[in-house]
This record gives structure tokens, sequence and C-alpha cells, in this order.
């Protein structure tokens, strides 16, 4: 029975493990640049070109569910702080056929008002760059280029809100 108990808790701390590793695998590490050749809402941006600014890169796909949930945050942060220095970029990393089709991706942006720049990773070169494996994932970079936290699925908003005040406040 102790066995059994141990076995479970070490399975466990190693599956928290895993995730804690995954999650913060880009933390402290130069944000890798955005490649992507078809923008919506936007000419292609460059990081580089960027420095002096809070950057929040959010990977999402229209048909995902938790991606939709998260959509209105994102937004109302796009809004409250761009003439304050962030830069949203939405990467559009499609997971099932039909999200590879440009049109409903530009009519989903249209339909939902989305503003803020959409690169398509149609081939996730992004993604892989980035070494993102989850719907939605964002990542803040600051002023830098320094990749600052990485917040993968829904919730935590008033904690990335603090976070997005806070690299906004750091001198460049």
């Amino acid at each position: 029975m102790v066995r059994r108990i141990l076995i479970g808790l070490s399975a466990l701390l190693a599956g928290v493990l895993v995730t804690w590793v995954v999650v913060n695998a880009g933390v402290g590490m130069k944000a890798p640049d955005i490649t992507n050749e078809t923008w919506l809402n936007s000419t292609p941006l460059h990081l580089s070109d960027l420095k002096g600014k809070v950057v929040m890169v959010e990977f999402w796909t229209f048909g995902c569910y938790n991606c939709r949930n998260v959509e209105p945050y994102v937004k109302q942060w796009h809004q409250k702080y761009a003439d304050k220095g962030l830069v949203t970029i939405g990467v559009h990393s499609p997971e099932f056929s039909y999200e590879h089709d440009f049109a409903k991706v530009r009519q989903y942006i249209q339909e939902h008002d989305i503003r803020f720049p959409i690169p398509i990773d149609n081939d996730f070169s992004t993604w892989n760059r980035y070494g993102n494996r989850y719907w939605p994932a964002m990542y803040l970079i600051d002023k830098q280029g320094v990749i600052r936290h990485v917040r993968i699925g829904e919730g935590g908003y008033q904690e990335t809100e603090r976070l997005i005040q806070s690299l906004l406040a750091e001198t460049f």
C-alpha cells in the first residue's frame, strides 16, 4: 500500500516538474523573431524593431474554444495598453485543416473585431521557434526582447495584466 502511494506521488511530482519545465522553458531567453510572410492587420513586424516596447505574442487558432475564452482579455489589453507601449501579436497557428484557410481567418478577425497584428503560421515555423505546444499560449517579452513570462491556457488574467503593467513601467 505504501509503495503504491509512493509510486503515485512520484508520478504526480514528475508530471508537475515536466509541466513547469515546458511552461518556463523560454523564460529568460531572447525571444525568437516572427518570420511569417503573411500578416493581417499589419505589415510584418520584427522584434528587433520593437526594442523599447513590451510585446505579447499569443498563439491561438480561431476554432479553439479556450482561445475564444482568452480573446476578450487579449483584445482588452491591446486596447488599454497599446498607446503605453504594448505591442500585441496574435500568431494564428491552425490546429485543424479548415483553420489553414486564409479567408476564414480573415473573416474571423473581422467578425470579432481583432485589431492587432496577426501573422499566419500555417507551417508552424514561429510555433516551433518558440517551442510552443499549447493553444492558447501567451509570451510576454520585455523591452530588451527577453521572454519574461509564459502563460498557458485560460485564467491568470489579473496576474498577466499586472505583469504587463510591471513590464511597461520598467526603464529601457
